[in-house]
C-alpha cells in the first residue's frame, strides 16, 4: 500500500488455507468444562463415535462433512438433506468415494424438501448437525438445532436480515445455557497467521489503529439456468446468491469475512455506524436477481477510528481479498502476514514463518476437541455480530443513508417473513417483475426499515 494508505499491489489473496491457533484456537477450548444435562448429544466421550447430520448439500457442505469426519476420535456421516435429491445424491457419492468406511447414510436417512432440516435434526442418529444451506434459512436452523439440544457447526454468514440475527443471538444465549458446542465457518480465527499478526497488533506494535483497508473485490460467481416446469421457489432456491432473502448480497455472504477480521483487529468491537455507496454496473441481467455487483462503505466505531470496505462483483478490474491496518507507530498487511515501521508499508519490521495447517480442518478440529473434552465453545455470537456489521453496510448502500448499528439491530427490515413454513410450491417473498426481471433496490429511495419505519 501507498503512504495514503492505499493499496498499491494488485493482489487477489483469497483467503488462504494456512494455518491453525494459538489466540484463537486456545481461547475456543479454554474457559473448562460447562456442566450439561444434555447426556451425550451435547458430550460425547473420547472414543464415543459423534455421529453427524449435513444440511445442505453443496460444495461447502461436502467440504465441511469432510473435514468434520477428518477430526480426532471416532465419527461417521449417518443422515443428510437438502431441498433437492439431486444434490444431495451426487454429494453421497463424493463423501461415499471420500471417506467410504465413514458414510452410512441409508435411504430412510436421505431428506430432501424445504422441510427436510426439521426430520435430520429430529432424528436420533444425528449427534452434530452441519449447517450449510443458504445462510437466509440459517436463524430458523440453528434455532431448530438448539432446541433439540444438539451441537452444531454453521457456515457464515449466520443470517441475512437483522430479525433473523436477533433470533441467532437469543438462539445462541440458550446453547450456552445447554452447554450445546456451536462453530461458525469464520476459519480465519484459526489461521495461525492470522493469529499471530493480531496478536501483535493487540500487544501495539503499530500503536492505536485507527485506520483499516478492507476488500472482496473478484469477478463474481455462478449463475445457473431456470428450468421448465421449475416453480419460482425452486427457481430463487436453485439461485439463492442473487436473492437477498437467501443471500444477503455478495458483501454479506463473501465480504463478511474481511469485515470479521477488522472487526477482530479492533478487538471483537463493531461499528457504531456506517454510510456507503454501491449499485449495479454490469452484472445486471435477469439471472443476476437482485444483488449489486459493487459496494463501497465507511465503517464507524466508537473510538472514532474508521473500517473503509469495498467488494465488487466485476470482471477486469483491481482484484483483492484481503485486509490492511494503519496505526500511530506503523502498519500491517493482516492478511499478508507481515508488520511495518512505517504507515505506508514500506519499512518491513516483522513477517509470519512457520507451519500452517488448514483452518478450514483446524476449525473443526478444535469444535470436536470442545465437544469430547466438554470444554465451552460458541462462535455463535461472533458469528451473528460480524454477521450484523455486513447488514449494517448493505443497509447504508440500498438506502444511501448515514445508518446507525443500534437502529439498524432493531427496525432493519425483514426480508422473508414467515419463512418458517415455505415450501416448494410457496410463493417467495420477492416476485420476478412482468419482464422476467426482479426488483433492485435503488439508493435514495429504498428504506432499509420496516415501513412503519419509513
Amino acid at each position: 500500500m501507498s503512504s495514503t494508505g492505499q493499496p498499491n499491489e494488485s493482489q487477489n489473496n483469497t483467503p488462504s488455507r494456512r494455518t491453525v491457533l494459538k489466540q484463537g484456537s486456545a481461547a475456543a477450548v479454554a474457559g473448562g468444562a460447562v456442566a450439561s444435562s444434555l447426556g451425550s448429544r451435547a458430550h460425547a466421550a473420547g472414543s464415543d463415535t459423534i455421529k453427524i447430520g449435513l444440511i445442505g448439500c453443496g460444495g461447502r457442505g461436502g467440504g465441511a462433512a469432510n473435514q468434520a469426519m477428518s477430526t480426532s476420535g471416532p465419527t461417521k456421516l449417518t443422515a443428510m438433506a437438502d431441498a433437492f435429491d439431486s444434490r444431495l445424491q451426487t454429494k453421497l457419492e463424493q463423501l461415499k468415494r471420500a471417506k467410504p468406511d465413514q458414510v452410512d447414510v441409508p435411504s430412510e436417512r436421505q431428506y430432501t424438501g424445504l422441510d427436510a432440516y426439521q426430520k435430520l435434526i429430529d432424528d436420533d442418529n444425528v449427534d452434530l448437525v452441519i449447517l450449510t444451506t443458504p445462510p437466509g434459512w440459517r436463524p430458523v436452523h440453528f434455532e431448530y438445532v438448539v432446541n433439540k439440544g444438539k451441537n452444531v457447526f454453521m457456515e457464515k454468514p449466520v443470517a441475512t436480515d437483522a430479525p433473523g440475527i436477533r433470533r441467532v443471538l437469543a438462539a445462541a444465549e440458550k446453547a450456552k445455557k445447554k452447554g450445546l458446542k456451536v462453530g461458525v465457518g469464520l476459519q480465519r480465527h484459526h489461521q495461525r497467521t492470522y493469529q499471530e499478526t493480531i496478536k501483535r497488533l493487540h500487544d501495539g506494535e503499530i500503536g492505536d489503529i485507527h485506520t483499516l483497508h478492507v476488500y472482496w473485490n473478484g469477478g463474481g460467481v455462478w449463475t445457473r439456468p431456470r428450468k421448465e416446469g421449475m416453480s419460482e421457489m425452486e427457481y430463487q432456491t436453485l439461485n439463492w446468491y442473487y436473492f437477498n432473502w437467501l443471500c444477503g448480497d455478495h458483501i454479506t455472504e463473501q465480504h463478511i469475512h474481511n469485515l470479521d477480521v477488522g472487526n477482530w483487529v479492533k478487538g471483537m468491537t463493531y461499528p457504531v455506524a456506517a454510510r456507503g455507496m454501491g449499485g449495479r454496473e454490469v452484472r445486471t441481467s435477469k439471472q443476476h436477481g437482485q444483488i449489486f455487483d459493487h459496494h463501497a462503505v465507511e465503517f464507524l466505531y466508537r473510538d472514532g477510528s474508521r473500517m473503509f470496505s469495498q467488494c465488487r462483483h466485476i470482471k477486469g478490474c483491481w482484484n483483492s481479498v484481503s485486509e490492511w491496518a494503519v496505526g500511530t507507530k506503523g502498519s500491517a498487511a493482516v492478511s499478508g502476514a507481515r508488520i511495518y515501521s512505517d504507515p505506508g508499508f514500506k519499512k518491513g519490521k516483522w513477517r509470519f514463518r512457520g507451519d500452517s495447517p488448514n483452518p478450514y480442518q483446524v476449525e473443526h478440529d478444535v469444535l470436536f476437541d470442545a465437544i469430547r473434552n466438554n470444554h465451552e465453545h460458541n462462535e455463535a455470537e461472533r458469528g451473528a455480530m460480524s454477521t450484523m456489521c455486513s447488514i449494517l453496510g448493505r443497509m447504508a448502500t440500498y438506502s444511501g443513508q448515514f445508518i446507525r448499528m443500534s437502529t439498524a439491530m432493531q427496525k432493519g427490515k425483514e426480508l422473508a417473513p414467515g419463512i418458517d413454513s415455505y415450501d416448494m410450491q410457496a410463493e417467495p417473498p420477492v416476485k420476478p417483475n412482468e419482464d422476467g426481471s426482479y426488483p433492485v433496490p435503488v439508493p435514495g429511495e429504498y428504506n432499509p426499515f420496516e415501513e412503519d419505519e419509513a
